[in-house]
């Protein structure tokens, strides 16, 4: 069906699959567990030697249908689903790294996705080293015969790095490392890494694909082989399922993703350039704009500049940072004060003290991350009501 139609259909078509009754909307499957006609089937659709559903920890014909469906939308062969974002970046590291092996990450990344990676996986003998996403010549410095995946955001949360992502797979090859993009920022509605090479592509469900703050929700997608060798048993026997229910609300935010990140991607150029103007705000980083240094990159591989802007206040010293930052956050009065990002409703977050409080002061400066940083996630409200929430938080 990717072959016959646009994205819009995808969104709401591909991947659905009618039961005997014919129903319209897709079939909502809650059940742990499935029967068979007879012992031998039991056997061999538990062997894999029969396709079929066997238990819900691994295989629901609901999240089939969800994985179906995105596999559509970023022209990947095959997905997986899982119960988080983070679920799915654990799924994929363990689907690849071993102890002694070596990662090489962006640094300027989700918090978990860093604690992920230095914490966690640090304590099985896989190491991690942090480059700017933007600079090649610091990826290919990183690089060492143990590396085994490289792992980028693109826009990166949340000083919108963009990593070139041709150079950026065509690297992975020439070291035999997996790349690894997580495409939160953009989804396929606005980039598939997949056409320029990359290997994995993966998904926090939870934000733009159900794009109204319902559900948890995690995808990793790539070749079916690599998938079904690799993923499926990590899935299969460590559990991080995603649940028939999310991925039946997954499925419905699927068909407005389009719609909704062409609105959203609108409202939040406006409202950069609004910002690029105001007294207090000492810089606007946001890929849509002239004054970002990878704009034209950022053109040539997105579609669009997506909904989410980083911009910071104007102080002094990092405890001014932070204090002025705070109040401006605090004197919104429409902008939801939470660090989840790609809903409906237009959110705002102070990143050095939410989504990367746990990650050590000397390793944000590092990446980048200041105290005068805020984050915006924009929504489908007025943009112009967002300027005026804005004006009055800035004058305070």
């Amino acid at each position: 069906m990717s072959d016959e139609f646009r994205f819009d259909t995808l969104a709401i078509r591909a991947g659905t699959e009618r039961s005997a009754f014919g129903e319209h909307s897709e079939a909502l499957f809650l059940t742990s567990s499935f029967t068979f006609g007879s012992a031998a089937q039991a056997a061999a659709k538990f062997a894999g030697s029969e396709d079929g559903f066997v238990y819900s920890r691994f295989s629901n014909p609901t999240v089939r249908m969800f994985e179906r469906r995105l596999a559509a939308l970023e022209g990947a062969q095959d997905c997986l689903a899982t119960a988080s974002g983070m679920a799915a970046i654990l799924a994929t590291a363990l689907a690849v790294l071993k102890s002694g092996d070596h990662v090489v990450c962006s640094a300027s990344v989700f918090g978990a996705t860093v604690q992920l990676f230095s914490n966690v996986l640090a304590r099985f003998g896989i190491d991690t080293s942090y480059v700017r996403g933007a600079d090649a010549d610091a990826w290919r410095a990183a690089i060492t015969p143990r590396t085994r995946l490289l792992f980028c955001e693109t826009p990166s949360n949340p000083l919108m790095d963009v990593v070139d992502l041709a150079a950026f797979a065509a690297l992975g090859r020439q070291c035999a490392a997996l790349t690894v993009v997580d495409n939160c920022f953009c989804t396929p509605a606005l980039q598939r890494p997949i056409d320029f090479g990359v290997d994995v592509v993966i998904h926090s469900a939870t934000k733009y694909l159900d794009g109204q703050g319902r559900v948890l929700g995690g995808a990793v997608l790539g070749a079916s082989e690599w998938i079904r060798t690799a993923v499926l048993p990590v899935l299969r026997s460590a559990g991080p399922s995603l649940s028939p229910f999310n991925a039946w609300v997954l499925l419905k935010g699927l068909e407005t993703l389009g719609v909704r990140l062409r609105a959203q991607s609108a409202s939040a150029l406006e409202l950069a350039r609004w910002l690029e103007g105001q007294p207090g705000v000492a810089r606007v980083l946001f890929t849509g704009l002239d004054s970002h240094p990878q704009a034209a990159l950022a053109r040539a591989q997105q579609s669009g500049p997506g909904a989410v802007l980083t911009f910071e206040v104007a102080a002094d010293s990092p405890a001014a940072q932070r204090a002025r930052a705070w109040r401006l956050i605090d004197a919104v009065k429409l902008m939801s004060i939470t660090a989840n990002l790609g809903d409906t409703r237009t959110t705002i977050t102070h990143p050095a003290s939410t989504t990367h409080g746990r990650v050590a002061p000397e390793v944000r400066e590092r990446a980048g991350i200041t105290e005068a940083m805020v984050r915006i996630a924009v929504g489908l409200e007025d943009v112009a009501d967002l300027k005026a929430d804005l004006a009055r938080a800035l004058a305070a």
